[in-house]
């Protein structure tokens, strides 16, 4: 078995027409034909029931399909890896979530370009999810996210967890109170702005999250484009967020900020990378990233690529 037999029977199952799939696949009709019998003849099973109009698959062909498609995705996935590594060493591709950029990592990638001052630097803001899609198909080297997902061909790295904060206009009645902290049941009957709306899933999804591990449900929520958004609601009083403590310097003249009674309510930064990939521009830049944590004294994990 071959990947041009696993290409040829998706596209048979796709248009359901061996003529369809073989003017997709820019060849004749006969030889696709002997192709997939080859291909239930090797596996021992048919694939596809011929009597049906259109096409159908059976049972053992829908499995086979589904597994198919995996293995092709994953195929094309590694020639997009391979091809962008060849060309990794005069460059580098950054992925980041938006709140990355009041954090640790601008200064990381200030202290990396002395490092390394030859090297193009292309940086692209990307949701968690949407930077494992970059990573696979090759368009970024590594994704600085806050949101963890399983995926075979990405490697995630916890760099540390971030405390979250809930910010509320300065003359809301709990800011009044002079409270020095916050619980997350406090929030349940306040109208909450969550961010982004878009994509999904995303930073609204691992809030929302954190209620339901507690069994508590927001009685009211409105799901906002971006965290500015966000906060620029909370300031004209229309609501409160929560939003990782690097960003509780933001607005601060009309939002104020509380941390949670517990400190446990935190966020991970999580670096992800291509499983495998031993660059020493990763390396390094790994590396420049635990040296500002040390600096600082924030509390870190550490691991290497």
């Amino acid at each position: 078995m071959e990947l041009r037999h696993l290409r040829y029977f998706i596209a048979v199952a796709e248009e359901k027409s061996f003529n369809k799939a073989a003017e997709r696949l820019y060849i004749s009709q006969p030889p696709l034909s002997r192709q997939i019998k080859q291909l239930e003849e090797e596996l021992g099973v048919v694939l596809i029931d011929r009597e049906q109009r259109p096409l159908k698959l059976t049972e053992a062909g829908t499995f086979f399909y589904d597994h198919a498609l995996q293995i092709i995705k994953k195929s094309d996935n590694l020639r997009a890896m391979t091809m962008r590594k060849a060309h990794f060493d005069g460059a580098i591709s950054i992925g980041f979530v938006a709140s990355m950029l009041y954090g640790t990592l601008p200064r990381a990638i200030a202290r990396f370009r002395k490092v390394y001052p030859n090297i193009n630097i292309k940086l692209h803001e990307l949701n968690s999810w949407q930077q494992t899609q970059a990573l696979t198909s090759g368009k970024i080297d590594v994704g600085f996210g806050r949101l963890l997902f399983d995926d075979a061909s990405v490697r995630r790295i916890v760099l540390r967890e971030e405390s979250l904060v809930v910010a509320l206009p300065l003359e809301h009645p709990i800011m009044q109170e002079q409270r020095s902290s916050i619980d997350l049941a406090d929030l349940v009957n306040e109208n909450l702005q969550l961010y982004p709306k878009l994509p999904r899933p995303g930073f609204i999804d691992y809030v929302l999250g954190l209620f339901e591990a507690r069994n508590l449900e927001p009685t009211a929520f409105t799901e906002v484009s971006e965290l500015h958004v966000a906060l620029g609601l909370v300031a004209a009083g229309e609501g409160i967020t929560i939003v990782p403590k690097s960003l509780e310097h933001l607005r601060d003249k009309e939002v104020g900020y509380l941390p949670f009674a517990d400190g446990q309510l935190t966020s991970p930064v999580i670096m992800n990378v291509r499983h495998f990939d031993k660059s020493a521009l990763l390396s390094t830049l790994l590396d420049v990233l635990y040296e500002i944590y040390e600096e600082e004294g924030v509390t870190h994990t550490r691991e290497a690529i």
